[in-house]
């Protein structure tokens, strides 16, 4: 199968950078400094219409953990609705008990509201307890696949758990590989049998042009770090892309 690289963009600017680096697919959110919370409607309604390739679209009402309460919950499923009517071409998220178990109710609730767009287990399934059990469970679901580390903070150090995922879920459901991957060390997944898609923010810091910066923080960031950020890198983009198509 050919492999697919989904790029993480937190920004329209940053989505279209991905796209011109060969990018298959984009994962669009908010504020990924936080891990990503879902995007706005015109986030959504403007990058698909800039982009020829799918964009799936992150929901998550908060930053933290994924244990969420029924008025979240209740946001979370019109997200979807909303993010289906904006054009969408698939769903990711993910809910989690307390006991660090799968959220099944809720999950089932939330692809069935998804479909027919694919949905997309994000990486709470990295803070579950047992994430064999979870494999099971989602592709019992009818999800498509999982965004995982490998339980571990970076892909190459949870390569191994990675390689027992994708070998567990034996093509029942779609295992994808993320934690800082970059043209440098992408390649050292290309080995795992069944693997073939991987995700990356693949980003380069900007700093702001303002010459007066004032003294005031608008938020809970010391000052120095309102005036730079991070957008997608279209050289890493296309530097992973390359390594893809040589494999």
């Amino acid at each position: 199968m050919p492999y697919t690289l989904e790029i993480c963009c937190d920004s329209a600017a940053s989505a279209i950078a991905a796209a011109r680096g060969g990018a298959h697919r984009i994962e669009l959110c908010e504020n990924l400094a936080q891990g990503g919370v879902t995007p706005s409607a015109a986030k959504i309604k403007i990058v698909k219409a800039q982009l020829a390739i799918p964009v799936f679209v992150l929901i998550r009402p908060r930053k933290a953990d994924f244990l969420y309460s029924g008025l979240e919950f209740e946001v979370m499923l019109e997200d979807i609705r909303q993010a289906k009517a904006l054009g969408a071409d698939g769903i990711v998220s993910g809910a989690l008990h307390a006991d660090g178990t799968i959220d099944e109710g809720r999950t089932r609730q939330m692809v069935e509201t998804a479909a027919p767009l694919p949905f997309t287990f994000h990486r709470a399934f990295d803070m579950c307890r047992d994430p064999l059990a979870a494999i099971d469970l989602l592709a019992g679901l009818g999800v498509k696949r999982i965004l995982t580390s490998g339980q571990q903070p970076t892909a190459l150090e949870g390569r191994a758990n990675i390689e027992r995922y994708v070998k567990h879920a034996g093509g029942r459901i779609g295992i994808m590989a993320c934690g800082e991957l970059l043209p440098d060390n992408i390649g050292a997944l290309l080995s795992i049998r069944g693997l073939t898609e991987f995700h990356s923010a693949a980003r380069k810091e900007v700093k702001s042009r303002m010459a007066y910066t004032g003294g005031v923080n608008m938020g809970d960031e010391a000052v120095q770090e309102e005036f730079r950020w991070q957008e997608v890198d279209e050289r890493l983009v296309s530097g992973m892309k390359n390594v893809l198509d040589q494999y």
